[in-house]
């Protein structure tokens, strides 16, 4: 059952154009809401801005190499690994959803353009399922248990704002595709009525882009990137620097914390870390 293309049956009464053109315009649509998401929240210039107001601050020019290596570096830790998530749990969550929607959305488009009307590979159709899965998995797990407002915060479940539309329209897209696939070998109403709730939320998924956080994914590896140059280059987004600490006239500006703290204050304990990260 899982190694069977759900788009081959689907074929014989949706023609196999329509649903290339669908897919098509679900693609134009996540390109121009996220170039009208730019425009809007000025988030390119911004940026651009950004980078010239640092130039005064920056203590050495990166060559080429170092931007590179910076972009790797970015790549590797932030978008593949997403290592920039103190709670392992959230970081499982986030990885198992972005790389199941990865899956997903791949192995849509090899089953819809390269395999419609005809058997595909068992491992194409597995791939399809096994990302669904993974996006269930993840998103499931963060939206019951993991969410900020839920763990931290201690708001139910059921509690729906307009950010949440992401998440939801992802988790329906690919629970309702696994159902209607699961359910394609009976055909009947209650298949017909999985594959209309499939496509009414992949149509909000990517039709939403300007409404949900699907921007998101795009603008986060950009400000880690940046982040990282900033750093690099000693600008370090105009933050005062503190100085040589041996320097006495630093120490006379900070004369008066040995009197409450003493020449060599005692250990503070854990502080922020005493406590397991649940916050994003």
């Amino acid at each position: 059952m899982f190694t069977s293309n759900p788009f081959a049956e689907l074929s014989t009464t949706i023609s196999p154009a329509v649903m290339q053109a669908y897919v098509i315009i679900m693609v134009i649509l996540v390109v121009g809401g996220t170039i009208i998401d730019m425009v809007h929240k000025k988030s390119a210039k911004f940026f651009f801005e950004k980078a010239e107001q640092d130039k005064a601050a920056r203590e050495r020019e990166l060559s080429g190499g170092d931007k590179m290596g910076i972009a790797i570096k970015t790549v590797a830790e932030d978008v593949l690994t997403s290592a920039e998530f103190c709670n392992p749990k959230r970081r499982m969550s986030h990885l198992l959803t972005m790389y199941g929607f990865v899956i997903f959305v791949i192995s849509t488009i090899g089953l819809v353009f390269a395999y419609t009307g005809r058997a595909a590979p068992p491992s194409v159709s597995l791939f399809w399922h096994l990302g669904a899965a993974m996006i269930c998995v993840g998103g499931y797990w963060f939206w019951f248990g993991i969410r900020v407002d839920v763990a931290a915060e201690g708001n139910p479940w059921y509690r729906v704002v307009r950010a949440d539309m992401f998440i939801l329209s992802l988790l329906g897209t690919a629970t309702f595709g696994l159902l209607w696939s699961l359910t394609q070998a009976g055909g009947g109403a209650l298949n017909t009525l999985f594959l209309a709730l499939f496509i009414i939320s992949s149509t909000v998924l990517f039709g939403g882009v300007l409404w949900s956080k699907f921007a998101h994914m795009f603008f986060k590896p950009a400000a880690a990137y940046q982040k990282r140059i900033l750093k690099a280059d000693g600008s370090n987004q105009n933050m005062p620097k503190l100085g040589d600490l041996s320097d006495p006239e630093l120490q006379e500006k900070f004369r008066d914390i040995p009197k409450y703290m003493g020449n060599k204050p005692p250990y503070m304990g854990l502080g922020i870390k005493r406590e397991e990260p649940r916050h994003y």
